[in-house]
């Protein structure tokens, strides 16, 4: 339900085949439509025309805290040996409402683990062990509450 006060960005989930994951900072999800100019040579109009290009999604980098888990590792591992079949990913990022309501999800359809980083790791430091993963994927589309 639209509102004049806008969501907050801190109550979200992650759902990636199923399982459900949790992630302290996603960035990234987005989509666009490239335009292609084209003009043909016996055009009375001396500019092209703007057509309509490629759907393009951009890459999506999920951060969390290291809870001792291969699980993203054993994704990618399985896409670098070549194991497509369980490379790809159905998943959805779900916004939720300060009382956990689903209000706008957005589904990633074949996406799959292109990278993995971790650290930094100070023995100085007192902050949490972090690892990343960007993520890429063919297909975004979006829809109100859990879609």
């Amino acid at each position: 339900m639209p509102r004049d006060v806008p969501y907050v960005q801190f109550n979200f989930q992650v759902t990636l085949d199923g399982m459900q994951m949790g992630f302290q900072e996603i960035s990234g999800i987005g989509m666009e439509v490239t335009v292609v100019t084209y003009r043909t040579g016996d055009s009375k109009e001396n500019g092209p025309r703007k057509v309509m290009g490629l759907n393009n999604t951009s890459d999506i980098t999920m951060k969390r805290g290291i809870v001792g888990t291969l699980e993203l590792y054993e994704w990618l591992n399985r896409i670098r040996n070549g194991e497509y079949k369980g490379g790809y990913k159905d998943g959805t990022i779900t916004l939720l409402s300060e009382d956990r309501e689903p209000v706008l999800t957005w589904t990633l359809s074949r996406a799959r683990i292109m990278k993995y980083t971790c650290g930094p790791l100070n023995a100085k430091g007192t902050d949490v062990a972090m690892e990343e993963m960007v993520v890429a994927h063919e297909r975004l589309t979006m829809a109100l509450g859990r879609g």
